[in-house]
Parts: structure tokens; sequence; C-alpha cells
């Protein structure tokens, strides 16, 4: 286990994302939450303006600038905080205003963190978030993922990116299946010497798992996704991940501190 994993708090600013949308989509609201998120003890807030869960549509720029400018600037100050995005523009204007790393779903944006001088999380996803659960196939899922994040984040710091983080994409183009299989190979992901990031907090996989524990058919409400996702995040951690993504950052920051006693 690392001595000390890092905890990143998810704040999505949208009326759209998979478990919190709507809660925090004004600034206002979204800044309370995410200083709630500090005192639990987050590391680093992730804030979002642009879901990406399964089927999402896309959002315009000045919209997405809108949601998260305000949230970074007022938050910056006490904390560490990351830009959920995919947009240059906006990644650019995040760390205008604060942010020193880029969380990139797409996996392109490492041109624009070494411009910028801050630190790139290079993340997996087979596709779009629009289609990207539709039928989602692998020769070798964990040779296929690894290979994709070795690739970009070996060329990233050969360019002279000094802080690269990967990410598999639990849940990003990957069934159930995939899903499980990657975090069962997490060990080889860490090997290959790039920090790595893990965000299972109440994904979709994990409801079908609490409901096949209690004998349902259908997925388990995010809500009921709790010990799952800080089950899942332990593991990962005592696998070797460096930062766990999560939404329940008080309960995650006890069951790690709970293991490293």
């Amino acid at each position: 286990m690392p001595v000390r994993a890092l905890v990143m708090g998810i704040l999505n600013v949208t009326p759209d994302s998979f478990s919190d949308g709507g809660l925090h989509d004004r600034p206002s609201a979204a800044i309370a939450h995410g200083r709630r998120l500090i005192a639990e003890g987050a590391d680093v807030v992730d804030v979002g303006g642009e879901s990406s869960r399964p089927g999402a549509s896309a959002v315009d720029e000045d919209t997405e600038l809108e949601r998260v400018l305000p949230v970074v600037e007022a938050l910056a100050s006490d904390v560490r905080v990351s830009v959920d995005t995919a947009k240059p523009a906006v990644a650019r204007a995040a760390v205008a205003a604060g942010a020193t790393l880029l969380n990139d779903v797409t996996a392109s944006l490492a041109p624009v963190a070494a411009e910028l001088g801050v630190g790139w999380v290079a993340m997996h996803m087979q596709g779009e978030p629009r289609t990207m659960q539709i039928d989602p196939r692998y020769d070798d899922v964990v040779s296929e993922v690894l290979g994709f994040l070795v690739e970009r984040a070996a060329a990233a710091r050969a360019a002279g990116l000094r802080e690269v983080w990967v990410d598999p994409g639990i849940g990003f183009g990957k069934t159930q299946a995939h899903n499980w299989a990657l975090l069962a190979a997490l060990p080889s992901l860490v090997e290959a010497g790039f920090p790595v990031v893990i965000g299972t907090s109440r994904k979709t996989f994990l409801g079908a798992l609490t409901a096949s524990a209690d004998g349902a058919t259908d997925p388990a409400p995010t809500d009921d996704r709790l010990e799952a996702s800080v089950s899942t995040a332990v593991r990962a951690v005592l696998d070797g991940a460096a930062m766990v993504r999560v939404h329940d950052v008080a309960e995650t920051v006890a069951a790690l501190g709970a293991v490293a006693a």
C-alpha cells in the first residue's frame, strides 16, 4: 500500500451526471459542496462541467466555462483543484482560475498540460460518452488498455510533461467483466511506473454487484452503492493505486485510514 494514497473528491457542476446530476449545478451549491469535500479530507477536488456518463450529450464551451470557472476560482486557494474536461479552452481558462491538474477522459490534452505547466491524468475510454456503453468489445481488455495508457503517458513524459497520471477508465466503454478484469490487473499497470488513478465510485457495475447480492435483477440505485464503492477504492489502494476518485470522501478517508493503521 502506498504510504499515503490521495483522495480526489468528485464535484459535478452538471444537471445530468449519473449519480449527483442537478445537486450542485448552481455555483453557490457547488462551492458549498466543494468546501464540504475539503472538510472531509479530499486532497484534490475534481470540478467537472460536462457529464461523461454513458449516453451523455456534449455541452458547448461557453456553458462548460460558465459552470466550472466560479467554482475553481472559489476553491483553488484552499485545495488542489483538478478540472475534468476534454476541451483545451476550458482547460486553459480553468488553469488561469487556479486549477493545477487536468483530468482528461480523452487522453488528448497532454500538449495543453505541458504548455500550461500543470499535471495531467490520461484516462482510457473506448468511443465517446454518448455511445461508449453500446456493446464495447476488446480482444484483450487488459493488454489493450494498459498498452494505450503506457504509450500516451510515456510520450507525454518524453515531451517534457513532468506530472503524468494514468486511469484505466472503469465504466468508460467497458462491460462488467472488463471492469473487474482491469481492477484485477491493477498491479500490472502500477508496475509500468506511472501513478494510477482509479474511479469506481457509485458506478453501474457496482450497482449490479449489490443487486446480485440482494437477489434483485436491476442495478442498485446509486445511493445504495456506498459499501461497494469504498471497498473497491480500498482494494485499489492496496494494489498500488496512488489516488482514488470518489463521491463519498469522508467514508473513503476513514476506510483508508483504518487500513493503514
